[in-house]
């Protein structure tokens, strides 16, 4: 078997996978109808919905690629956030693809999750091709959408770009067409002229909420936090809820916690504790970080944080947003001190 009857779409940016997507089903139909060949399918996702709509869904997908084309060459059938299938929702389609038409063509759309180990066993069994986008790198997308355009952008305005966007890769083509459609092809640009068209902030990386508050930098860490909370991201479209945010900050002070021990002297020593599972900088980081606060300054940290669980979940009446807000400006408040008052070493070690 070649393959040809299944295809598996991966990546965890929506709008950059579903360009990849849309690409795949283009190439697939070549001049067949689009309103005959082509059915669409979305499963409800993990959190919504319940197995027997993801059953009904999948059952629907099966019934449209078991069933021969109609005046077209062959049936392109798409089931869409395929990695929200469990074992037994997704056996259908393990048992079609023991035999699948040679006229239809289904394409799975994963996402970023997994999918479920009988239906990936199948699928490496007859050997479907994974398309995926070539890169959800920010940095990236934008520098191969800028040569596609063919505008000069310079490198400060690049950065401006890809801090902005921050993780959300996939607005970066529609904000180079909109500046195509602004300036013109060819037209040189620089800060100045793109900043009017960048819109709202985009999703930044979790730790970069910690690293502000390590720092003391209550701005930067409210920056962060704004965006963790309102900017959209593909795993949580209305973006983080504050009991999301404790969360990560619960297990970046348990790591600080897990360090506060006499027996850790060494980077390597941190690793060990930590699980073997970090590199030299992050575990180097955060030993600084649980030595520059102590014993004292981790037990304060986690009384906040205790403090705030019960505020978000109606303690006071505050507000989960303002609670969150509160939090992370009195836990910088916290670390700038400790930066402060440790020794000059422990202070050279936090910057390195």
């Amino acid at each position: 078997m070649t393959g040809e009857v299944v295809y598996v779409v991966k990546g965890s940016d929506q709008l950059l996978r579903d360009r990849v997507v849309e690409e795949l089903v283009r190439e697939l139909l070549a001049d067949d109808d689009r309103t005959l060949a082509l059915e669409d399918f979305l499963l409800p996702g993990s959190r919504e919905g319940d197995d027997d709509a993801r059953s009904e869904a999948v059952a629907a997908a099966v019934n449209a690629v078991t069933s021969p084309p109609f005046m077209t060459a062959r049936r392109v059938v798409v089931l869409r956030n395929a990695g929200a299938l469990k074992t037994e929702t997704a056996a259908p389609l393990v048992q079609y693809l023991d035999a699948p038409l040679d006229t239809s063509v289904l394409v799975l759309v994963a996402g970023g999750e997994k999918l479920p180990a009988a239906l990936a066993k199948k699928l490496k069994d007859v050997g479907a091709p994974e398309r995926a986008p070539t890169s959800e790198k920010t940095d990236k997308v934008l520098a191969a959408a800028l040569r596609q355009s063919g505008l000069r952008v310079h490198g400060d305005a690049q950065d401006l770009i890809a801090a902005h966007v921050g993780e959300d890769a996939g607005r970066i083509d529609a904000l180079v067409e909109m500046l195509v459609a602004a300036y013109g092809d060819g037209a040189v640009l620089g800060s100045g002229d793109v900043e009017p068209y960048l819109g709202g902030a985009g999703s930044v990386p979790s730790y970069e909420l910690t690293n502000a508050i390590e720092s003391g930098d209550s701005a930067a860490a409210l920056d962060v936090l704004h965006r963790l909370l309102h900017a959209p991201t593909s795993r949580d479209p209305a973006g983080m809820h504050p009991l999301q945010v404790l969360g990560t900050l619960n297990s970046y002070y348990r790591r600080l916690l897990r360090l506060d021990n006499p027996a850790v002297h060494s980077t390597d020593d941190a690793i060990a504790v930590l699980g073997g599972r970090v590199s030299q900088y992050p575990a180097r980081k955060a030993l600084a970080a649980a030595r520059s606060l102590g014993t004292d300054g981790i037990r304060q940290a986690f009384d906040l944080l205790h403090q705030a669980d019960l505020d978000v979940k109606g303690a006071r009446g505050i507000p989960g947003d303002v609670v969150a807000e509160v939090l992370v400006v009195r836990l910088a408040r916290l670390s700038r001190a400790a930066v402060r008052n440790a020794p000059a070493d422990q202070r050279s070690a936090r910057r390195r």
